[in-house]
């Protein structure tokens, strides 16, 4: 058995429902340049998860055939897991209706489930949300939700039986990276056992390195990669940054402190005087 590289941390997998997730970094499929592009992008990222839109993309790229054929012909090669989303939903019956229609298309239990309350910030609807959350894991999806930072919503989802929370950066699209650094805090150290991913808003592999170094499992994004100059570049720089933050994490971050101290310790040193005196 080769050795573990510095990039492949030994016994460093992500298990979400008892399943190993091939990747940290999850990637979705739309706003690339071209299919071509779209494929190298998810050649240099490996993601864990491919994302799609049931709504808004999967019944356009099922008819032209060449879009969707891309993705799944990355699918059978890489390992990366399919994760169909609800995007575009706004009510609990909806984002229901449509996780249902992504597990016939697809034949996959896994569901990113988004219902969303706010047009202009995309955020999501924590009430409709929560009832769609309960009644998909009843009916044996893995649902995976995007919400937003707020621990006792976190919370109601994982009791509800959801194997992951997915909770905001920023809203999506946006690129502003973590808004709410204290809340995601926060929610990290409240609940430590839970596997937690941070989804939208990322638009610098810098805030991911930020995100993984706080110690989530996982980021999620799409715009950032998908409308760089060089997207399959910028695949590559999120893939490394992540795989950085979540090293940091696990190496242990140094305690901050208010006031400085040196690295060289000046005690025994000539001509040091401690009263400052010459």
């Amino acid at each position: 058995m080769a050795e573990p590289t510095n990039s492949e941390p030994a016994l460093d997998n992500l298990v979400i429902d008892g399943e190993v997730i091939p990747g940290r970094l999850w990637l979705g499929t739309s706003l690339y340049p071209s299919p071509s592009i779209m494929g190298q992008s998810l050649q240099a990222a490996g993601p864990g998860f491919v994302t799609v839109s049931v709504r808004r993309q999967t019944a356009c790229q099922i008819e032209d055939n060449g879009h969707w054929q891309l993705i799944d012909d990355w699918l059978q090669q890489s390992g990366s897991i399919l994760l169909p989303n609800t995007a575009g939903c706004h009510s609990a019956s909806e984002a229901i209706l449509l996780a249902n229609m992504a597990r016939e298309l697809f034949g996959s239990r896994w569901i990113k489930l988004e219902v969303i309350g706010e047009d202009y910030s995309l955020q999501p609807d924590p009430f409709e949300l929560l009832v769609a959350a309960r009644e998909l894991v009843a009916q044996g999806f893995r649902v995976l939700p995007y919400c937003t930072e707020d621990l006792v919503l976190c919370q109601k989802l994982l009791d509800a039986g959801c194997p992951a929370v997915m909770p905001w950066g920023a809203p999506i699209g946006t690129g502003r990276g973590l808004q709410n650094l204290q809340g995601l805090k926060t929610l990290r150290e409240r609940l430590p056992e839970a596997v937690m991913v941070i989804d939208a808003g990322l638009g610098k592999p810098s805030q991911a390195m930020q995100a993984m170094e706080l110690g989530f499992d996982a980021v999620l994004l799409n715009t950032a990669v998908a409308r760089a100059l060089d997207p399959v570049q910028m695949a590559s720089a999120f893939a490394a940054a992540v795989n950085g933050g979540r090293q940091a994490w696990q190496a242990g971050l140094m305690i901050e402190r208010q006031q400085a101290q040196a690295s060289t310790p000046t005690l025994g040193l000539p001509f040091w005087h401690q009263d400052g005196k010459a």
